[in-house]
């Protein structure tokens, strides 16, 4: 996505054949030494002339025998055509332990003072200028890098842009580049590529591959598509990149270790993280805030080591070029004054489709006549640009979104420039040569430079991966592009999309460890038959929760019909993965194996969703006389589950049994709709407890009686409404509220809620003095639109004095249900709270809220609502919020800043805490965003509501809502050890144990499955039940995935390799709290798990390391050590707190 004020593209040409080429080679760093070296004295010229040859072979024999003892015997090396790799050994950093950086976000939000000064030509910048002699001893090189940026869905479905523009783009290049070996191109998005592949011809296909090979065209980043880094889950953005380049490395032979990320809006440390790990050595951004990138520029610190804020090894080092100006368009790229930059787009000169230059000069065609006027001037843009870093290398791309869509754009911009870089090249008093390039040109001719001339400034940390330049921890939100606007507004648009997302996730990755664990277990032709057979509707759920991932498509950005395609996409994944499973549970828990794969299912999923847009609903589960139902649950998490779970009946008359047929505690509640007078809709919520091996099945029975089973218990109601009389429903008793406050607990905890506004006061932990968590719920008055968050004030409450409240009490589940007042008669937000039973369950700790928002009708519209927690915590407005799922990031409000610019990404955490190690958390399923906005506060934004376009591209407002739910897990904890200074660390906190769990729990939940059938109660199954390891994993360890790749291939002889895949996650947790994590956590990852040993229903025969992409065995390759993969070998997994690592198995059934 651009800013449709600024459409353009341009190609540029490549240098001339007559002068010396500056791409890497062989001959490349021939520069004669002799300058630099001291005149020797006569004997030792004699003595060396004399005993030339032995000296030599002494010394050649010395420096082989040293090379074999650092680095040992060498590996084999393996390309992918011009893949090649950096392999510079680090230097060894004796003070690793207490490694620092030599900059941090925090340090530059702290420097700079956001005054958006006006600074001429480069409105963010300065009057940049240049002495002329900065080229004398290193010259200028210059690479200009062709691309066309190609939104897999925006203000058309990625269906419609591939038959409109980006099919043609791909022809184009083809054709282009074909006809002049220095022309160069890169593509980033393989969503189109793969299409395309589909449809071009076999000569076309080959053409492109010769072009990949010979360097001319470059795969940049690879993945699916150029995914968004605000709201993505690292599961969804591992899974994206993997997903495009496994088809990538199978269909072209090409592995991408450039990252190119020009319109993501922010980016977050764990991307890089990601990269690094998934082999990738350099990445390219560009929007990050126009401040930020001043202060950086000025100090020559736009090309930067990213390193993680943990790492005190540089194993995630990882080298970042930012890009300096406003946009990734030309006007923006070629230096630091558009007007100029603009002249040189030759497909806005006339007869073609793209606006003309806004600033009155236009380009105009190149020839003999003008070429040194206009070589000369744009050199000059080259150089100024240059000075903002540290190199004589520069960078400058050449495009724009949708660029070289026929082959007369293409060949207007190349024409151009080639006269442009030849009579440049042609000069040497220029002390200049311009070529076309790719990334890999670049970075290659960077880091070739580097190693010859030292960059670093005085004092500075920098890296051993590449010297010369400072390293840098820290994220870049929240972006500001210009006038102080902030995109904070694309962390909330489109919310219930963005819980789609999740559901879709968490659903793939169940059903991706069923395929596996059937394919693992039951060796089986039909298992076999029934696997394989889904691998294209499973490929189509990866690749549509992929296609998600698009930095307009979670981000909650695309016009109203691209959302519904997405939509649509994601449901029909939803609903092949559920049906998958529910015949999956059958196979593993042996029930059937033949028919599987075109036969109805026995069962089917619990939760059902009708259309794309639509609430999730129970289904309803009926019980006659005499029969009963199966429920079975599948726990798609690495520890066994005990919690409390629920369906809904249409008769409270029920008995629960587990698989031995052993009576179950049960409790019945009224089912409830969130309706300013109908609550009760006549069914019922039936709960009871459960326990599920890890990554394992349970099934339990539902009757109106079995034997002497007690039978569910009612709940008692208390009910406060003045606006009209509630009957209570049968089998119910109820009492009418008089108090004032209502209060629930379990045994650990009480919450305190105040009647007259149904809103939560306090929360107070059993041997704890209250925690104040003043609830409000408020709207905010705004005029921004789908991503810029442009409030007018601060919101106001919406609650008023007289809803109705409706408190439940049981043994196993407390609640209390609200619908407030307000001023409208259909309140946007109604709400309820929950607590469960359970001694040392992770349920037993949480708070639940279920936020019902209806942001519908125009009488919402320029309105932004949120809840507000307001506790008596003294964080001084410093607060914690997630990346990713993946790590916490340390937030500080800045008076200096706007309030929409102290918003930031919650993609499921956040926490705020006071220097006494009080903390309170609040845990989502769905990406949000966050705000402290002042001392003990923590707001989050639910929905929001625009009408306008807010200028930046996409012509319309968000005015698309849907009815949907929130749901929020609360946890309050006090550590137990003494908490350092919140203000004067850079760094983050992590969660603790227990916040993990309750994280891992909201996010991967229980996935339940009922027979369609009632059964005979006169027929009773033996036990069915399915744990596949051989002990739960130790708490800290999470299995982010166990799949098969490549489930079409799974038979084929002789396999390619191991067949199945497994990435692990140590999670790192803050031992200032309770070590077991308050819950059954007996065994942590500080020793070593052994793969061979962790299932029973199959055996491990070979274990490898690799890349999270599944694309690089060599541990250096992902910044590890060789004992990395030596240790896998053997099947040990010893993996850091923090640390991804990637498995490749093969297994054998028992």
């Amino acid at each position: 996505m651009a800013f449709s004020s600024r459409r353009g593209a341009n190609t540029w040409s490549a240098s001339s054949p007559s002068t010396s080429s500056i791409l890497p080679s062989s001959s490349s760093n021939t520069k004669s030494k002799a300058a630099r070296k001291g005149r020797r004295r006569a004997w030792v010229r004699d003595l060396v002339s004399g005993n030339f040859f032995l000296i030599g072979l002494v010394l050649s024999l010395s420096l082989f025998l040293l090379i074999l003892l650092r680095f040992g015997v060498p590996k084999p090396i393996t390309t992918h055509f011009r893949a090649t790799r950096y392999s510079r050994p680090r230097k060894p950093r004796p003070d690793a332990a207490n490694l620092s950086v030599d900059l941090t976000t925090k340090a530059l939000y702290d420097k700079i003072d956001f005054l958006d000064v006006d600074g001429g030509a480069w409105k963010q910048g300065w009057s940049v200028t240049y002495r002329g002699n900065e080229w004398d001893s290193e010259k200028l090189k210059v690479f200009v890098v062709p691309h066309s940026h190609n939104d897999p869905g925006w203000k058309f479905t990625v269906d419609e842009y591939y038959d409109r523009q980006s099919r043609h783009i791909l022809d184009t290049i083809v054709h282009s580049l074909a006809k002049d070996s220095r022309r160069k191109f890169i593509w980033e998005e393989m969503s189109y590529l793969e299409r395309w592949w589909r449809d071009t011809s076999d000569e076309m296909k080959e053409s492109f591959i010769n072009l990949v090979k010979h360097g001319q065209l470059e795969i940049v980043g690879g993945g699916w598509v150029m995914n968004d880094e605000a709201n993505s889950h690292y599961y969804a953005i591992i899974e994206q990149i993997a997903e495009g380049n496994m088809w990538l490395n199978d269909t072209i032979g090409f592995v991408p270790k450039n990252s190119w990320a020009i319109d993501p809006f922010g980016y977050s440390s764990t991307m890089a993280y990601l990269l690094r790990r998934m082999g990738f050595d350099n990445i390219l951004i560009q929007r990050t805030h126009y401040e930020l990138k001043k202060e950086l520029a000025w100090h020559k610190n736009l090309e930067y080591i990213w390193r993680q804020s943990w790492d005190a090894e540089e194993t995630t080092d990882i080298f970042v070029h930012m890009m300096p100006f406003y946009s990734y368009d030309i006007p923006h790229t070629c230096g630091p004054e558009p007007a100029i930059c603009c002249q040189f787009d030759f497909a806005r000169m006339q007869g073609f489709v793209y606006e003309q230059c806004p600033w009155g000069q236009y380009p105009v065609e190149t020839t003999q006549e003008n070429v040194q006027e206009r070589a000369l001037k744009l050199l000059d843009q080259y150089r100024k640009k240059s000075t903002l870093y540290r190199t004589n290398t520069l960078l400058v791309p050449l495009g724009d979104d949708f660029r070289y869509i026929n082959v007369e754009e293409a060949e207007a911009q190349f024409r151009n420039y080639q006269m442009l870089f030849d009579y440049i090249n042609s000069n040497p008093s220029l002390n200049a040569e311009a070529t076309f390039g790719t990334l890999e040109d670049y970075f290659v001719t960077l880091r070739e430079e580097a190693e010859r001339i030292n960059y670093s400034s005085p004092g500075e940390i920098g890296s051993g991966l590449v010297e010369g330049f400072p390293s840098l921890s820290g994220d870049f939100f929240t972006y500001a592009d210009r006038q102080q606007d902030y995109w904070s507004g694309y962390y909330v648009s489109r919310p219930f999309f963005k819980a789609v997302d999740r559901v879709l996730e968490q659903t793939l990755r169940a059903t991706e460890m069923m395929v596996a664990l059937i394919l693992g277990c039951c060796r089986r032709s039909h298992c076999e038959k029934f696997a394989m057979g889904f691998s294209y509707k499973l490929t189509a759920a990866r690749r549509n929760l992929a296609l998600f991932q698009h930095h307009d498509g979670v981000t909650g950005t695309a016009k109203d019909h691209v959302v519904m395609d997405y939509g649509m996409r994601m449901h029909t994944s939803l609903l092949d993965l559920q049906i998958f499973m529910s015949k999956a549970v059958e196979a593993l828990l042996g029930i059937r194996y033949d028919k599987l794969d075109n036969s109805p299912s026995q069962f089917e999923p619990a939760i059902v969703r009708s259309k794309y847009d639509a609430q999730p609903l129970h289904k309803v589960i009926s019980i006659h006389e005499g029969s009963y139902q199966s429920v079975i649950l599948f726990n798609p998490l690495e520890q066994t589950r005990e919690e409390v779970v629920m369906v809904v009946i249409d008769s409270p008359d029920v008995t629960v049994v587990d698989s031995n047929w052993s009576c179950v505690q049960s409790q019945i509640l009224p089912e409830l709709q969130y309706h300013n007078s109908k609550i009760f809709t006549g069914k019922h919520r039936l709960y009871w407890d459960v326990s599920v091996p890890a990554m394992g099945l349970e099934t339990y029975y539902i009757s109106n009686g079995f034997g002497d089973c007690e039978k569910a218990m009612p709940a008692k109601l208390k009910i406060f409404s003045k606006s009209s009389s509630v009957a209570c429903p049968t089998p119910y008793s109820c009492v009418k509220m008089e108090a004032g406050v209502a209060e629930i607990e379990n045994k650990h905890q009480k919450l305190t809620f105040d009647v007259k506004y149904g809103l939560l006061q306090k929360i107070l932990l059993r041997n704890s003095s209250p925690n104040i968590v003043n609830e409000e719920i408020g709207m905010y008055s705004s005029s921004g639109g789908a991503y810029l968050f442009k409030p007018n004030g601060d919101a106001e409450p919406i609650i008023e004095e007289g809803g109705q409240l409706l408190v439940s009490e049981g043994p196993l589940v407390q609640e209390v249900y609200s619908y407030p007042r307000t001023a409208w008669q259909k309140a946007p937000v109604s709400h309820t709270t929950r607590i469960y039973s359970g001694e040392s369950t992770v349920q037993g700790f949480v708070v639940e809220k279920e936020y019902h928002v209806e942001l519908l009708g125009q009488d919402f519209n320029d309105k932004e609502v949120i809840v507000r927690y307001k506790t008596d915590i003294d964080n001084r407005k410093i607060f914690y919020s997630d990346l990713n799922g993946f790590q916490m990031s340390r937030r500080e409000t800045y008076d200096k800043i706007p309030l929409q610019g102290n918003y930031y990404p919650m993609p499921s955490l956040a926490f705020i805490q006071a220097s006494n190690g009080q903390r309170f958390s609040v845990h989502s399923r769905q990406s949000l965003g966050v705000a402290s906005l002042k001392n003990g506060w923590l707001e989050i934004m639910l929905d929001r509501r625009l009408v306008r376009d807010d200028g930046r591209g996409l012509g319309q407002g968000v005015m698309d809502n849907r009815v949907m739910n929130v749901v929020f897990h609360l946890i309050v904890e006090a550590n137990i050890s003494a908490t350092p200074n919140l203000v004067s660390t850079p760094f983050p906190y992590s969660p603790s144990l227990l916040s993990h769990r309750v994280g891992s729990h909201l996010n991967y939940p229980l996935h339940a499955f009922i027979s369609k059938k009632l059964q005979d109660m006169t027929v009773k199954p033996p036990p069915r039940s399915f744990s596949p390891l051989a002990a739960p994993l130790p708490c800290d360890l999470h299995i982010v995935n166990f799949k098969v790749p490549k489930p079409l291939k799974f038979l084929q002889q002789p396999p390619e390799g191991p067949r199945f895949a497994l990435i692990l996650h140590r999670r790192h947790w803050d031992s200032s709290y309770c070590r077991k994590g308050r819950s059954h956590c007996t065994n942590l990852a500080n020793e070593t798990v052994n793969l061979f040993s962790m299932f029973k229903e199959f055996t491990v025969l070979t274990a490898k390391a690799t890349s999270l992409n599944l694309m690089h065995e060599d541990p250096e390759a992902m910044g590890f050590s060789e004992l990395f993969g030596d240790l896998a070998q053997e099947g040990h997994v010893a993996i850091s707190p923090m640390e991804i690592q990637a498995y490749k198995l093969e297994l054998r059934a028992q």
